[in-house]
């Protein structure tokens, strides 16, 4: 669950989720208090209450499971969205591989055999 305020908008349907028997989430940083104050203590209160706080990136993660899938090119747009830095990374990776390829193509005997 993620709402406009952490501690009502996301407090007061958790709560309910529960005695309902549902496992509830909070997505803790799609979420926000108007102060630290209010935020420490939501977090206490869920808690307590057996409400399981995650991250947008862990559900992201829970979701993707795997590259291994014709959509990983989206979720990864997804993560650099989550984290800006991760774009650099896909980017670093990306050009790492694409000389790779080279230094194969240019000596075939760099090549991992097969």
């Amino acid at each position: 669950m993620a709402g406009v305020w952490t501690s009502v908008c996301v407090m007061f349907p958790a709560l309910d989720a529960l005695v309902a028997g549902y496992k509830v989430y909070a997505v803790m940083d799609a979420s926000g208090d108007p102060s630290e104050m209010t935020s420490r203590t939501t977090l206490a209160r869920f808690t307590q209450a057996g409400v399981i706080p995650t991250s947008a990136n862990a559900v992201l993660c829970e979701l993707q499971r795997t590259w291994n899938r014709p959509d990983a090119p989206q979720f990864a747009q997804l993560y650099t969205m989550v984290a800006p830095n991760y774009g650099a990374v896909m980017e670093s990776y990306g050009k790492a591989q694409e000389v790779t390829r080279q230094q194969q193509t240019a000596t075939p005997e760099l090549a991992p055999s097969r």
